[in-house]
């Protein structure tokens, strides 16, 4: 909620859409305002709104624990994993690292499962190894 009263929200469509909707005064269920974006601002949003502080709490949580690390890398609109689920990516398997999260327009999904579809813009939280975040950052990158 903003100081005018009012609530600011993401929409994701299943189509791919990304709205930024402002609440009516007075009404949280009524819209006053929606503003299309695009995948890559859905994704500068959600980590506006989100994403650094999600990573900043798990790099807290692991900060004890030597050789671990947590970062976040983008799922490029129209790249190689856009529109493909977890399991193909094969992470785990292909680098020892693990996707923890995904941030997709200022929503969390906590522990996707193998079938989670990634979207283009969305931010994907990865722990493990200086070596693992390197590879991973390769595989999502280049695919």
């Amino acid at each position: 909620m903003i100081r005018a009263g009012r609530r600011l929200g993401v929409i994701t469509y299943r189509d791919g859409r990304f709205e930024l909707i402002v609440s009516k005064e007075g009404d949280a269920d009524a819209c006053s305002a929606s503003i299309p974006l695009s995948p890559a601002e859905a994704g500068t949003l959600a980590g506006l709104l989100g994403a650094p502080q999600l990573v900043a709490h798990l790099e807290e949580q692991n900060r004890d624990v030597a050789g671990v690390t947590t970062r976040q890398f983008p799922i490029v609109p129209g790249s190689h994993y856009d529109g493909r689920t977890l399991g193909e990516t094969e992470l785990r398997t292909r680098t020892g690292a693990s996707i923890v999260a995904v941030l997709r327009a200022g929503t969390v999904h906590p522990s996707p499962r193998p079938d989670f579809v990634f979207a283009g813009g969305d931010l994907v939280v990865v722990v493990g190894t200086a070596d693992g975040l390197r590879e991973s950052a390769d595989l999502l990158g280049g695919g």
